[in-house]
């Protein structure tokens, strides 16, 4: 197998058919064709379904396109990290985000990142914490901001906030608590709207219920964000997030938040990387940099409910 044959074959994918991927690397087409039948039989699986429209992923094409992206993507960080200055570190950084934190460290990264490294490119993905995990021990990622939900033994950590779970529904809602906190059990009888169990808020509410000897009554399982926020909006039910992701409507007025008591539900946010392939000097500095970045939010309060860890 030759290196020149993961490259055809990613582009192949991307481009979604032999044509015009021979156009983008400048290679004539039987020749591409020629590679890829050999590495098909190489690897003695087909990964292409060919028709006139193009060519679609067959299951052994769409696994090994993940690992052909991560092989490019570590051959790429080896040259970058060769060539790249320490004062002035440049390439391309993947940085992965789950979606109930983005909200919060998405902008203030890249604003940083660009005024502080600008012969950086940094990548944001926005994807759940087990996907990120996964993108992360592959190589896909260079860094991925993870919780306590999943296991992070394959990773080092550095660590950034510990975050509070509120209880969190539409301004003048019926689920509206009488006082200034909730109690953890009132807040489970409630209508609950929340992610399913593969999201991080989800069986982090499950475990503090368990650990509390209470059960989790009725829940709407809403996986998308802004799917989510519409319903809460209709009154729906309630939810139990952080408040970084609806900061906009509580700001405005449209929804409101109460701490949750009696126990409290918080999540530790930890920045990861993997054991097992070293960051190149411009990923060590966009690390760095989100460290910065959280102290900052959480010195000016720009992160509510979030407080630094140390």
């Amino acid at each position: 197998m030759e290196f020149r044959q993961l490259r055809y074959f990613v582009a192949i994918v991307d481009h979604g058919s032999l044509s015009r991927a021979a156009l983008v690397l400048h290679v004539a087409q039987p020749a591409l064709t020629q590679q890829l039948r050999q590495l098909e039989e190489e690897l003695g699986a087909q990964l292409l379904h060919r028709s006139a429209h193009g060519v679609v992923s067959t299951d052994a094409g769409k696994i090994f396109y993940e690992h052909a992206q991560a092989i490019l993507k570590q051959v790429a960080d080896a040259r970058s990290a060769v060539v790249q200055s320490t004062t002035r570190p440049s390439g391309s950084v993947s940085l992965g985000l789950p979606h109930s934190i983005s909200g919060a460290l998405a902008l203030p990264i890249l604003s940083a990142a660009r005024e502080r490294y600008p012969e950086i490119t940094l990548q944001l993905t926005e994807e759940i914490t087990g996907s990120l995990a996964e993108q992360l021990k592959s190589g896909r990622l260079n860094l991925a901001v993870l919780f306590d939900d999943v296991p992070l033994g394959h990773f080092t950590g550095t660590p950034l906030v510990e975050e509070d779970l509120m209880f969190i529904c539409r301004a003048g809602s019926a689920f509206a608590p009488a006082g200034p906190g909730v109690r953890l059990g009132d807040a489970l009888g409630s209508t609950l709207i929340l992610p399913a169990r593969q999201h991080g808020v989800r069986p982090l509410v499950e475990q503090a219920a368990a650990s509390a000897g209470l059960v989790l009554g009725a829940v709407l399982e809403i996986n998308s964000l802004a799917i989510l926020r519409s319903a809460l909006l209709a009154d729906l039910g309630a939810t139990l997030l952080p408040v970084a992701p609806l900061l906009a409507d509580i700001e405005r007025g449209a929804m409101a938040a109460w701490p949750v008591v009696d126990p409290a539900v918080t999540r530790q946010v930890t920045l990861c990387a993997s054991r097992n392939i070293p960051l190149t000097n411009a990923a060590a500095a966009i690390g760095k940099l989100v460290r910065e970045v959280s102290e900052d939010l959480c010195a000016r309060g720009a992160w509510p409910g979030a407080r630094l860890r140390e």
